[in-house]
């Protein structure tokens, strides 16, 4: 889908917003709070950005880009190289952290650049008259995002200040009376992540009730990885992986084209069904209990425990 650039925000230091329309005048595709794109770069360089503005709004879509360091080359290009005016290729969107339709009460828990996919649920549950907290985790005043989008949400947002002590929320406090309506949904870096779902679980949160979004994945150890064997169900055909090669790759190798997308196990896009075998799971997409059903796995990034599995696709 082509989109341009109609206008691009500086917020501060390192993060820019990029308000994007449609190239040819019509409405871009509807969209839930949560939901992401794929916007193409270039040199086959994907990636992928939540949507931060209003899920009312089909006039346009707001992404947010943060200038990481560490970045893989997609948000180091979109701060050097885009500009007003420029147009762009992006996929519909796609939810995979959608707001749980019947929550009474959400916490919405954002950490830095992870407040994009936060603020458009912040934004969809006020539109429909459904309470909730925005927490947002920055370092410094200055490193605050979306800020006129924020005070615009009223009482509901408490700004947590890294060097302002005074600001500071007790997520301890916040989480203490877990409720069978009340959802909790976190994005942000690693630790900020860990550390909102380590204190949801430590108050007896159940898992279901506690929803996350990942920006990139932990760095895994493949020091040890040997290779297996897939096999697909319908047809038997049998597919060799490497130790040095992900299934994804060997299955495109062998003419099996899975969709891919973060190739982070992120995102989910690649998951496919496993009918036998044991599973090295190593995405931050399925939960524990999905795991642990062992009958699903992404190809992108997990691997087999086993010297065989069986899947269908």
């Amino acid at each position: 889908m082509d989109v341009t650039i109609q206008k691009i925000y500086r917020h501060n230091e390192h993060i820019l917003s990029f308000e994007l329309v449609n190239t040819h005048g019509e409405l871009l595709p509807a969209f839930q709070a949560g939901a992401h794109i794929d916007v193409h770069l270039g040199n086959q360089l994907i990636r992928q950005y939540s949507l931060a503005n209003c899920s009312s709004e089909q006039h346009r879509y707001v992404i947010g880009v943060l200038n990481d360091p560490l970045s893989r080359g997609g948000s180091k290009f979109i701060h050097e190289q885009l500009r007003e005016g420029q147009q762009l290729k992006i996929s519909e969107p796609r939810n995979l952290f959608a707001l749980v339709p019947e929550t009474e009460y959400a916490y919405l828990c954002a950490g830095g650049i992870g407040i994009t996919p936060i603020l458009a649920m912040a934004k969809e549950l006020k539109r429909n008259n459904q309470s909730f907290q925005l927490l947002y985790f920055v370092k410094t005043r200055a490193s605050i995002a979306f800020q006129q989008d924020l005070e615009a949400l009223g009482d509901s947002v408490h700004i947590h200040i890294d060097d302002e002590p005074e600001t500071h929320i007790l997520l301890n406090t916040v989480f203490a009376s877990p409720h069978i309506d009340h959802h909790i949904y976190v994005c942000g870096p690693d630790g900020f992540m860990n550390y909102v779902i380590h204190t949801a679980d430590t108050l007896s949160w159940p898992s279901h009730q506690v929803h996350k979004e990942h920006f990139s994945a932990q760095a895994i150890d493949t020091s040890q990885d040997g290779s297996f064997e897939i096999e697909i169900l319908k047809t038997g055909q049998r597919i060799h992986v490497a130790a040095d090669q992900s299934a994804a790759q060997a299955l495109e190798h062998a003419g099996i084209c899975i969709p891919l997308s973060c190739e982070q196990g992120i995102c989910g896009t690649c998951l496919v069904d496993v009918v036998e075998g044991e599973i090295d799971h190593r995405d931050m997409y399925l939960t524990e209990e999905e795991q642990a059903a062992n009958d699903q796995f992404t190809p992108c990034c997990s691997r087999a425990k086993s010297q065989r599995i069986i899947i269908d696709v």
